[in-house]
């Protein structure tokens, strides 16, 4: 099951360094997870200074 970013996200794009599969983009001025490309790893959650990215 793939990770989802929250409304706590304050758009700092930590998480995008941190995602080897590159599915996370910025979509209308939030950051967003590609379920077809999140392979379910959990670096990016690791990074989030808000926690704002768990399990969907």
């Amino acid at each position: 099951m793939a990770y989802k970013i929250s409304e706590e996200c304050v758009n700092c794009g930590t998480c995008d360094d941190e995602c080897e599969e590159k599915a996370i983009s910025e979509k209308d001025g939030f950051r967003w997870i590609d379920p077809a490309k999140c392979k379910d790893c959990g670096n990016c959650a690791d990074a989030c200074p808000t926690e704002a990215i768990a399990k969907a």
